[in-house]
């Protein structure tokens, strides 16, 4: 706290109070002449909190229930650290029924069985396949088969809005995934043939066919088809692909990419059951790991990874709380503070609060639905005080932009805060 020397009048300790307590007061006031603003049917809710001193800064609404949209995700991504571990990897395998190669001859079938590699491609597989080739493998007597049950196969969900203009229809969100469960076809219009990119409607069964079409033409001779199964325990690894969710969580919460935090979501159920991953195992994980934080948790509903269900159902106080809980966490803080998108400089926050010259130090997670938009994150202010930040805004008039842009002025108008004066002030001399 602030230390005052006097060696005058006793009542100019008062005086100085004063006026460095005004700062907060000021912020307040501009805070809510941005927020006056608004229409009346507007509904507000916003924290801002210090998470050293454990002061409030402003409150409105902390309790009620909001729409987060893709501030969801910052549940997603801190759970999935907390029961994973940074360096966790996610997989993506080839294996075979037998435990060695006999005579390059595989006796059995071959396996492509998913684990949550949620970012695997058609080039990793042409990798995988020249590693294989190279092993001197020639033929393969029994079947090529996908294995997605590390998952469910519920691949879509009813509650995720077809028609929301914010979000794109996902792809089947499954345990094995190839190009995000996406293709090219071609097909005839006005005449012309054009290319598009389709979603895969049997993700198991395709990674199956594509794996064999890709044997085959590197010159392995299989004898079975390409079908969908599960893989024995007692089948061997041949080749394998991984992502490690250090860097996998970067992706979802700086690009907010809703299909790999669905995915990821699905793993979380997975890994935290011990059993397979579906929407049940994966809510009861996040919600667990809400009450064994003792995060605020009244009004908190959470049904999915991303945030496109309007059913999630999450408090601004229940966000603060998980910031700072993160925030504390000197295992896992640098690797979910990384993986947030950075103010001006890249990810949903490129283009936001980019001051030329005098950079604002925020990264944040944005969410954006119909009639929806959040905010949330970590700002280190000019002064170096740390806050922690949570908006969201559920409007009926007025576009997205015109609240991104209350957001951002209100980060701006954090900036210039000061919780404190330099601890010791020497008045001597001063009548």
């Amino acid at each position: 706290m602030l230390k005052v020397i006097i060696h005058g009048v006793l009542i100019i300790t008062v005086i100085i109070s004063s006026l460095f307590s005004s700062s907060t007061e000021d912020i307040q006031s501009k805070i809510r002449g941005i927020l006056d603003a608004f229409p009346a049917s507007t509904e507000i809710a916003i924290l801002i909190f210090n998470p050293l001193t454990e002061d409030t800064i402003y409150s409105v609404n902390h309790t009620r229930s909001m729409i987060p949209a893709s501030n969801t995700k910052l549940f997603t991504t801190a759970t999935a650290l907390k029961i994973m571990g940074r360096d966790f990897l996610l997989h993506a395998k080839i294996l075979m029924d037998n435990n060695a190669l006999t005579d390059s001859i595989v006796t059995g079938n071959v396996y492509i069985k998913g684990l949550g590699n949620s970012v695997f491609s058609s080039e990793d597989l042409d990798s995988l396949v020249s590693e294989i080739s190279k092993k001197g493998m020639t033929k393969i007597t029994g079947d090529i088969i996908g294995d997605d049950t590390f998952f469910d196969d519920v691949y879509t969900r009813d509650d995720w809005i077809k028609d929301e203009k914010a979000n794109v229809n996902l792809p089947p969100v499954s345990a094995l995934v190839i190009d995000r469960n996406t293709k090219y076809v071609k097909k005839k219009r006005r005449g012309r043939w054009r290319t598009y990119r389709v979603n895969v409607t049997n993700p198991p069964k395709y990674a199956a066919q594509l794996l064999k079409q890709k044997l085959v033409e590197s010159g392995i001779n299989v004898e079975g088809v390409a079908k969908t199964g599960e893989t024995p325990l007692t089948a061997t690894v041949i080749v394998q692909s991984s992502v490690v969710l250090n860097k996998l969580i970067q992706l979802i919460n700086k690009n907010s990419d809703n299909f790999l935090a669905e995915c990821l979501f699905k793993t979380i159920g997975a890994i935290a059951s011990g059993k397979q991953g579906n929407s049940f195992y994966s809510t009861q994980a996040i919600l667990t790991f809400i009450k064994d934080n003792a995060i605020y948790s009244e009004n908190t509903s959470i049904v999915d990874g991303s945030g496109i269900s309007r059913f999630d159902q999450i408090t601004v106080g229940a966000i603060i709380g998980l910031l700072e809980i993160m925030y504390f966490d000197l295992k896992n803080f640098p690797d979910f503070y990384n993986s947030l998108s950075i103010a001006g400089v890249d990810g949903t926050l490129e283009k936001r609060l980019d001051k030329k010259g005098d950079p604002i130090n925020f990264r944040g997670k944005t969410g954006t639905l119909n009639g929806v938009s959040s905010l949330s994150g970590y700002l280190t202010t000019k002064s170096g005080d740390e806050l922690i930040i949570s908006m969201i805004f559920e409007f009926k008039r007025g576009g997205s932009k015109k609240y991104r842009d209350a957001q951002d002025k209100i980060i701006e108008i954090l900036n210039d805060w000061n919780e404190e004066t330099p601890e010791e002030i020497d008045l001597q001399g001063i009548k």
